[in-house]
């Protein structure tokens, strides 16, 4: 059958989402002294005074964060009651990191982790985003986590702003905020519309966070990263695939084959990308073509145990057919 494991284009690999190990070290250099200069970009300040505030109850800050973060977003019903009940992990007081990312999928969002930097958050916050933190309120050995959303920053007055806890405008200094996101590994998501991607945004993240809205058949979310995606980065194959196996699972075949070949113009090299367009061709009647996708993949791959073997399945394929 199409091969899914091999959707992400060459360079793309789809992570493993678990829990993040953290071990941050207090005595690292602080990022953000080196970004305020008078020649950057972020020099002025920027609060997002509309973002919702949910007051937390008793270590429920994973679901009020979280709940922002989706109304922002414009999912309008987001509610950190019911949303404790997806995430909360009453035996670690808390949520996991894994939660949040599954919870917002189960809304129809694209959970985009950012890159661990500071530049990253700022860059989300001046397009009007604001970001959901892992903060580490206590020590490296004894730590104390803590869920919170970034809303602004001043660099005159040297503050961060937060919707934190029961505090709906928590100021904190820039260097007091960072060293508790540092001691957390700088860990950070965005949640953006449908169709729209964050705007720190590399492809390699971004199509991890994509990836499995597809396995999980939430195919309208999906479709509509994949879609901005192609406008984003013009050059990227991954979410032309990605399309396509979507095409093919809707049993929209004809679709799938005009994303495949669009993809195999972007990854001539790239054996998979032959191997789904020569199932496409296949489904269709179109005996012949998926005869020479599936020739042109094993060709690319000939050591590999499926790739290498394509002209052999998609015939046996085309014989149970007939």
């Amino acid at each position: 059958m199409i091969d899914w494991l091999h959707k992400l284009a060459p360079r793309v690999v789809i992570a493993v989402l678990g829990a993040v190990f953290l071990t941050a070290c207090a005595s690292a250099p602080l990022q953000h002294e080196a970004l305020f200069d008078s020649n950057s970009p972020y020099q002025h300040q920027i609060e997002l005074e509309q973002t919702p505030f949910f007051p937390q109850e008793d270590f429920q800050c994973g679901p009020a964060a979280l709940a922002t973060v989706l109304q922002t977003s414009g999912v309008s019903d987001a509610d950190p009651d019911v949303l404790a009940g997806q995430i909360y992990l009453p035996e670690r007081r808390g949520s996991l990191q894994m939660e949040l990312l599954g919870a917002t999928r189960r809304a129809d969002r694209v959970p985009y982790v950012m890159a661990p930097n500071f530049e990253a958050l700022l860059q989300e916050l001046h397009a009007d985003n604001p970001v959901l933190v892992l903060q580490n309120l206590g020590l490296p050995r004894w730590p104390v986590w803590h869920y919170a959303v970034v809303i602004g920053v001043n660099p005159e007055q040297d503050e961060v702003i937060l919707r934190s806890g029961t505090t709906e405008r928590e100021v904190m200094t820039m260097r007091r905020f960072e060293r508790t996101w540092q001691m957390a590994n700088y860990w950070g998501i965005v949640v953006t519309q449908l169709g729209e991607i964050p705007a720190s945004a590399d492809p390699l993240r971004y199509f991890e966070a994509v990836a499995p809205l597809e396995q999980q058949q939430r195919f309208e979310a999906a479709s509509l990263a994949y879609q901005a995606a192609t406008e984003r980065w013009p050059d990227e194959a991954t979410p032309l695939i990605g399309l396509g196996n979507i095409a093919y699972q809707q049993q929209r075949f004809a679709d799938a084959e005009l994303y495949y070949y669009q993809a195999s113009e972007l990854a001539p090299t790239y054996a998979p990308v032959f191997y789904n367009l020569a199932w496409a061709l296949l489904r269709q009647g179109k005996h012949e073509s998926a005869h020479q996708a599936a020739q042109h993949a094993q060709e690319l791959a000939p050591d590999h145990p499926r790739f290498g073997q394509a002209v052999t399945t998609i015939e046996n394929a085309a014989n149970e057919q007939a």
